[in-house]
């Protein structure tokens, strides 16, 4: 769509240039150049820079709430906010914040890109370095993207799903007690940690306390790999979030929130 609107406005300033050309230039009129069609040059002139303003990366999303025709179908990716800074433009007293993401692709490939986008100010605290945001990128194009506003969850949860796996953060068989499993709340009861690590992310050993639908508790072990700011999310007397298979109560995960900073 960015196109088109581009190159609608500046087929709008060729044509009324060439109407006032050719008006002036053929009228017998000693006022031939003067009247209404002066008015289209005047008029093309302010459209044009205009059309090229707010189709300009991030502010054509921002007044449709949807990501340009080119990301719309464009494959998802986990984008990690690298850096975040203000490019100097506003949109109604919102301003405009180019965003730097190190994304990791459908295939596993981690690249650093950049995004623009207008922010609400009351937002403007949740983009921080750290942040996991669900990104568009375009194969062999992937020095821009777009935070995906498609507000598709399910297709969000993929991709970080499947990241996870590729990562050994997570497997498919947890990830299933996660969709089907009942969820509970649990106390932390003791934790350990044995020292492995998978993508920066330490294995944590914990015991659980876990209250069933039911008001009865049962004690259950399982292990977590998680990023270090999500530590402190189970230290000792946390309560936390559970899934676990009534038939098999020791398959059981443990629910954390992606961004610890933003929740």
């Amino acid at each position: 769509m960015k196109n088109q609107i581009r190159i609608a406005a500046l087929v709008f300033l060729g044509l009324s240039v060439a109407y006032y050309l050719w008006h002036g230039l053929t009228s017998d009129d000693v006022f031939g150049w003067v009247g209404w069609q002066m008015a289209l040059p005047i008029i093309a002139c302010t459209v044009v820079p205009l059309a090229f303003a707010f189709t300009a990366d991030g502010i054509l999303p921002a007044l449709t709430g949807h990501n340009s025709s080119e990301f719309r179908d464009a494959p998802m990716g986990l984008g990690t906010v690298v850096a975040v800074g203000q490019t100097g433009l506003t949109l109604n007293d919102q301003p405009q914040l180019r965003i730097e993401f190190s994304v990791e692709g459908v295939d596993g490939k981690t690249f650093r890109s950049l995004a623009t986008m207008i922010v609400p100010l009351t937002e403007m605290a949740l983009l921080r370095p750290g942040v996991v945001l669900p990104v568009r990128y375009l194969p062999g194009r992937t020095d821009r993207v777009q935070v995906d506003l498609s507000g598709d969850s399910s297709a969000a949860q993929d991709a970080m799903n499947a990241a996870m796996i590729r990562k050994g953060i997570t497997t498919p068989a947890k990830l299933d007690i996660a969709r089907r499993g009942t969820s509970a709340q649990a106390v932390v009861r003791s934790l350990s940690v044995p020292g492995e690590i998978r993508d920066g992310h330490p294995r944590l050993d914990l015991e659980l306390v876990v209250t069933r639908p039911d008001g009865t508790a049962f004690v259950a072990r399982t292990e977590k790999f998680l990023p270090p700011a999500s530590v402190g999310l189970v230290q000792i007397g946390r309560v936390v979030a559970v899934n676990y298979l009534p038939e098999n109560e020791q398959e059981l995960v443990i629910s954390l929130p992606v961004n610890v900073s933003a929740a």
